[in-house]
Parts: C-alpha cells; structure tokens; sequence
C-alpha cells in the first residue's frame, strides 16, 4: 500500500478522533492536526513526485505511486490509486483548502463537533476521488463528498438553507446517475470490444476499443454528470443558492475544491476515455461553456448579495475551465488546470472574507456595507487582493491561468473556435465591472451605520486563513512554472491520446 492511502487515512482517523472529543478545544485541536497532516503530506507528494519525474518519462508512467487492492473480482473492481501531475495540483489545493477553512471556522456554532465530523467526511470524498485510478472507486469517493453538503447547508448554513440543501442534492444526485450510467457503459462496451473487463483509467484508455457511435452514446452521459458539478449551462442553477446560504468554511472548500471535481471527471472521463466522441461532440457543450463564461459574469453584475456576487463568477471561471479543456490544445488544457488551481484559492479566500465581514456587520447586501477599508483594514485588503487575482491582473494567479487559456484557444484556427474565444474574452472586462463596483461600494463608501465603527477586524485565527490564502494566490502568479510545468507533463501524453482518436475519428 502507497503513501496516498494516507490522504484517506487520516481524515478517517480524523473521523475517529473527533467522535471521541467531548469539548471544543479537543475538537479545534484534532482539525488543526489533522488538516497540518495532510498539507504537510501533500508538499511532500510535490517534492516526491517531481523527484520520481526526473528519472520516469511521462508518457511511459501516466501515473505514479500506484497500487492495487482487489475489492470486487467478479466485476474487476480494484481499490487503485495513482497520480499525475493534475492530480496532485488537485490534492494539494485541498489540502490548502481544509487547512484554511479549519481557522476559518474557529468559533463555528452551534455544534461545532457535528459540523467538522460533516466536514471531514466531505474531504474525505475529495482526497479519495483524486487519488483514485479505477471508474468505481472514483465514483464511490465522489458519493462521498456530494453527500455530506445536504447536512452542512441545511443545518449550519443561512437564508433559505433548506431550499438551497435540498435544490444542490437533487441536482447533484441527477448529475450521478448519469454519470453510473455513464461508466457501466464504458466498462461494458469497453470489456466487449477489447476482450479485456476492467475498471482502470490507464488500461480502458490504452485499449482504446469503444467504436465511436458508441462513445457518442456515453460521452454527453458523463460530460453533463461531471458538468453539472462544474456550473455548466444551463445546470449551474444549484451553485448559486447553495454557496449562497452554505457556512464559510463549507463555501471555501464547496467552490475552492468540489465544483474542481466536475472539471477534472469531464477531462480524465469524458475526454480521455471517449476520445472520439469528445472531437465530434465538443462543439455543442463548447456554446454551452461559452454561455456559462459570459452569462455567469453577467449575472454577477447584478447581484447585490456579495456571496451570489461570488458565486455567479465562480460559474463564469469554472465554465471557463471546461470551455479551455475543449478547446484541446496544449496550452489551453494547461490553462484549464491553472484556473482550477487558481480559482480554488482566490474563490476560497473570497468567501472567507466575505464570511468575516457577515459575522462582524449583519448583512452581506452591497447597499448596506460601507467604509470597511477604515473599520476593518486586514478584512478590506484581503478582499481586494481577491478581487485583483478574480480579473486577472498581473502579478496574481488569475492572470496566469487566463491568458494561457486564451492563448491556447486562439491557437485553433477555424472561425467557430476563434469567435468562442473572442466572446470569451469578453468576460474579462466584465468580471472588472463587478469586482471594481463592488470594491468601491463596501470599502470606500461612506459608513451607513454608526455602530459599524465599533466592530474590529480579523482576529488572529482568520489572519491564519485568510493570510494563507493570499500567500497562494500571490505565490502561484509571481512564480507559476512549477504547477505549469508538472501539469504540462501531465497534459501532454493525455492530450495526445485524444488528439490521435480525434485524426481516427476524422478519416
């Protein structure tokens, strides 16, 4: 058994330990070591994977540190893991994500134990699934972390939180069975063409014997089933609402790290195990992302609720996401994995901010706040420094992560994908309308309320999150070769797989 069993391991030992805490201070204290824990093993998945890719070619080892464990022969179905480069900028932002959102829900009640036995589980789904190189325990972890959101936003959140709970559920839970129905279908036609009954990833893609009329049957199955995770159009109704009434930290980890689930199923899925329908049908869901872009930060515009503001650009940022895994070029797809990573973090620290200035001023509602840069500094500057990276300026990760996706998309050189990307585009001058509005409006207004001079800014335990985060934000645009260069690592074989279906399916 490898060392990435440990990525489950703990959080279930996490699990154990909280049930057995009888106050606060041991429930605090077995999160701050648990979430330590995991970031801690997650660098060092970093340092050992880049050490084992100096001497393990790319398109040799797919993945690494890779292990099987029978749980179903009948149906080959293995408890695999394995990790590329994708997969491990996956696990290490939520690692980032669980250690952040610990702090940021410090002096979390009421039920402070319950909440973070919920919380821990729905990590555990996460790790799990990104960990995973078999169909079925892919799918089983993805369970896993849906699950757990019903309870975290229906007792712990705000606003009209059953509403909000039961609408994210039945969505998600109708993206699932699609997706069920999707993966029996390639394990099946898969088992049938190639002679060969498995589960595994690698070994469906090597075999590549699913005929294309049957790949178009499946490939819309799966796309939508993670699609639906991913905001896309028109299935993002659920995203909104929920983020909108979920408590802080559930928010960090729902938007930085959960809604990544739905683009890297589309992609390690839908596009890599059904390379052919994914050339011929990529042009129906690329209208639908390219909806999902602009009207996510359209809709943004006109909100005036500073958690729907973010939550409707985090449609806008995860359509495009799957609108630049579409496009299928190098540096595009690359940018795809940058803006998952990038989006985790700034939408992360967003809401925890957004999540202190409500538990200090009552309201979330724009027209209400004002003149927080004076009251509460650390909170304000915080929030502009989520703002700045959310419209891509330079020197943050957003910039990183869109122009190589832009760049990558004008890379195709036929008019359909060309004029995708320019209306596109568009959304950068949108998404700094909003963010500019709404930072002029809450930061340096005049204060409507007299007694918002009496409230104080962060304490030393959101310092520690919110402090984390921008660290992230502002480390990975100053210095992005590193993620680049392991995802590209990654990209390439995968995407030259798919490019090489795609030439079959065009003759």
């Amino acid at each position: 058994m490898t060392f990435l069993t440990f990525f489950v391991v703990i959080p279930i030992l996490m699990l154990l330990a909280l049930w057995l805490a009888r106050n606060d201070s041991q429930v605090r204290g077995v999160m701050v070591v648990g979430s330590t824990a995991l970031l801690a093993l997650a660098i060092y998945l970093v340092f050992a994977f880049l050490e084992a890719r100096e001497t393990m070619p790319a398109e040799k080892f797919p993945f690494l540190f890779g292990d099987a464990i029978p749980w179903f022969k009948p149906l080959h179905i293995f408890y695999r893991t394995g990790v590329d480069g994708i997969s491990v900028v996956m696990i290490l932002l939520s690692a980032i994500i669980v250690f952040t959102g610990t702090f940021a829900s410090w002096q979390q009640h009421p039920m402070q134990k319950e909440y973070f036995l919920w919380f821990t589980l729905l990590s555990t789904g996460v790790f799990g699934f990104f960990i995973s190189e078999d169909l079925f325990t892919m799918f089983m972890f993805y369970e896993v972390a849906l699950i757990p959101m019903y309870l975290l936003i229906g007792v712990w959140g705000t606003g009209p939180k059953e509403y909000s709970a039961m609408k994210l559920t039945l969505m998600l839970m109708g993206g699932s069975a699609l997706l069920i129905i999707g993966i029996l279908g390639i394990y099946f036609f898969n088992g049938q063409y190639s002679g060969t009954y498995t589960m595994s990833v690698v070994e469906i893609a090597a075999s590549n014997a699913i005929p294309a009329f049957i790949q178009k049957i499946f490939f819309p199955f799966i796309f939508i089933g993670f699609g639906v995770l991913g905001a896309l159009f028109p299935f993002h109704t659920w995203s909104p609402d929920g983020h909108a009434s979920a408590p802080t930290a559930v928010s960090m980890l729902h938007a930085g790290v959960l809604m990544k689930l739905g683009g890297y199923g589309c992609f390690r899925i839908a596009m890599y195990l059904l390379p052919q329908a994914a050339h011929q049908l990529s042009w129906i869901f690329l209208i639908l992302t390219t909806i999902s872009v602009v009207y996510g930060a359209l809709s943004a515009c006109v909100q005036t609720d500073l958690k729907y503001i973010n939550a409707y650009s985090s449609v806008s940022h995860c359509g495009m996401v799957l609108f630049a895994l579409l496009m299928m070029t190098q540096t595009a797809c690359t940018g795809a994995i940058l803006q998952m990573l990038s989006h985790g973090l700034m939408t992360a620290l967003f809401f925890a901010v957004i999540g202190m200035i409500y538990h200090r001023c009552g309201t979330r509602d724009v027209r209400r706040l004002g003149g927080l840069m004076k009251i509460m500094p650390f909170l304000a500057v915080a929030y502009v420094v989520a703002g700045l990276a959310n419209l891509g300026l330079p020197g943050f990760s957003g910039f990183v992560a869109e122009m190589n996706i832009f760049v990558g998309s004008f890379e195709n050189p036929d008019l359909f994908h060309r004029t995708c990307t320019i209306i596109a585009c568009t959304s950068i001058v949108i998404t700094a309308v909003y963010i500019l509005r709404v930072v002029g409006k809450i930061l340096y207004q005049q204060v409507p309320d007299q007694a918002y001079y009496k409230l104080s800014d962060a304490s030393w335990d959101e310092r520690i999150a919110v402090g984390g985060l921008i660290f992230c934000v502002a480390g990975l645009g100053m210095a992005p070769l590193w993620a680049q260069n392991i995802i590209n690592d990654a990209m390439a074989p995968m995407l030259h797989h798919i490019l090489s279906a795609g030439v079959v399916a065009g003759m």
